[in-house]
């Protein structure tokens, strides 16, 4: 459970780098309080993830006797994950209207908007593909962690990194270590088979 919980967390905080969920965070801590920004990225974030590890887990039970074939999935994943952040991602005029016109509780609406925002992200079908092979729990918590940590930064430090820290910089680096992270599985999986 600790592996998974240390691997999870490591994975979704630089799959959460640069993502539009940090831009949202970024956003949302401009009209309320950081602490309440935060209790809504948390809940948010706990719900998408479990169900997230709840279908990884599936999958991974359902197929176990193919595991080979979920590494090597897993691999092909991550390679896909690495591209998709060399992309890059941008909140769009809307979302960001969105965000600035939030009315009631900070915590609901940030939330609300996270919840949606994450479905279907790369960072719901990292935790998705981590769960297919890690503790579902360790994954769980590990991942929520991750994101968390992620857009806390964003929220603390995104000013400053935004003027000192290249935008190219965090986007390389986090897509070489998706690379890393995928050529590692597609040898693991190809060993096994």
């Amino acid at each position: 459970m600790l592996y998974a919980l240390l691997l999870s967390t490591a994975v979704i905080f630089v799959a959460e780098l640069g993502d539009k969920s940090q831009l949202m965070a970024m956003t949302f801590a401009t009209r309320y309080r950081p602490r309440d920004v935060l209790i809504g990225i948390t809940v948010a974030t706990a719900v998408v993830h479990l169900a997230s590890v709840g279908i990884g887990f599936w999958i991974g039970e359902a197929f176990a006797d193919a595991q080979h074939w979920i590494t090597l999935g897993a691999g092909v994943a991550f390679l896909v994950f690495a591209a998709w952040t060399l992309r890059g991602d941008e909140l769009s005029l809307q979302e960001r209207q969105k965000a600035q016109r939030s009315s009631g509780a900070a915590v609901w609406a940030v939330g609300g908007a996270f919840f949606l925002a994450e479905l279907g992200d790369k960072t719901m079908l990292a935790t998705i593909t981590l769960a297919t092979q890690e503790n579902w729990l360790g994954t769980w918590i590990g991942s929520t962690i991750g994101m968390v940590l992620a857009d806390a930064l964003a929220i603390a430090l995104g000013a400053w990194l935004g003027k000192k820290l290249p935008e190219k910089a965090i986007k390389y680096g986090a897509s070489a270590l998706f690379a890393v992270f995928g050529l590692w599985l597609l040898v693991e999986g190809l060993v096994a088979l």
